[in-house]
């Protein structure tokens, strides 16, 4: 990105190339480190949690109000979905080719929206489930679901509080550097006629 402002700039020499090198800061040459093997662990745990939650959902034969059973299997569903794509995006490193998306802030919100969803989803299906073996082991896994989502949550606050603390700072320093680049504009004089 740099090249390319360096290409647009007016420090072109006569072959079309850059005269100066563009300056690189030590955060654009480093590697990201925004996925780790811990969020890696973690983003699983919530995958395999939501999927057992969804099966043991899944085997359930017969319900007289289902409506608590449609929205728990709705909520386990959407997050086991939406969490393992979010997973193969950070595991493969897909998500550094679209810089425009928010990823953290997309993760923290995935995590939030479905902690909410299966604790209520949870609530909801063991106030109203017939205590067979399939809608107990559904409603266990809907809060441990919820508790590794609950984690999740607060982690993603903090890395969310991070990015945003040095995306001021280096939006700070770049300003500094800039505003010491701009050359001085002339005074305007005064036209007498």
């Amino acid at each position: 990105m740099r090249w390319m402002e360096a290409c647009n700039s007016d420090a072109l020499g006569e072959s079309g190339l850059p005269t100066k090198a563009p300056a690189y800061s030590a955060e654009s040459t480093s590697i990201p480190k925004s996925f780790t093997p811990a969020r890696w662990l973690a983003g699983t745990a919530r995958l395999i949690l939501s999927l057992i939650a969804f099966i043991c959902i899944e085997t359930i034969m017969e319900c007289s109000p289902c409506e608590g059973l449609y929205f728990f299997e709705f909520v386990s569903c959407s997050a086991f979905v939406v969490t393992g794509v979010l997973l193969v995006l950070f595991s493969l490193n897909l998500h550094m080719r679209i810089p425009q998306i928010n990823w953290n802030l997309t993760d923290l919100v995935n995590t939030g929206l479905s902690t909410f969803f299966f604790f209520i989803a949870s609530i909801v299906l063991a106030a109203l489930n017939h205590k067979t073996g399939a809608e107990i082991a559904a409603v266990i896994f809907g809060f441990l679901a919820t508790a590794a989502y609950a984690a999740s949550t607060f982690l993603a606050v903090q890395k969310w509080r991070v990015s945003i603390r040095q995306q001021s700072a280096n939006d700070y320093i770049r300003a500094r550097t800039e505003s010491r680049d701009v050359d001085s504009r002339p005074e305007i004089q005064r036209l007498d006629t």
